[in-house]
């Protein structure tokens, strides 16, 4: 699929991202989610069914696989 982004000459292809987000306050990182990511600018889409499931696990899990450290940029 063509990117949608406009005038991006890019294609979208599937792999998988770390997606990175804000949850009750807290940064969430999770791995080996699905996308769908523009070979030329990296547009990322998700698709409403992966979402649906980022947001059961984030409502679910207690506690994460692993944890990393957080940098604040000053």
């Amino acid at each position: 699929m063509k990117c949608s982004i406009k005038g991006c000459p890019g294609e979208y292809e599937e792999r998988f991202i770390v997606h990175t987000t804000r949850y009750k306050g807290e940064v969430v990182v999770i791995d080996n989610v699905p996308a769908e990511v523009c070979s030329f600018c990296g547009d990322v889409l998700l698709k409403p069914e992966t979402v649906r499931q980022i947001e059961e696990l984030l409502r679910t899990t207690k506690k994460p696989a692993s944890t990393v450290p957080l940098y604040e940029f000053a």
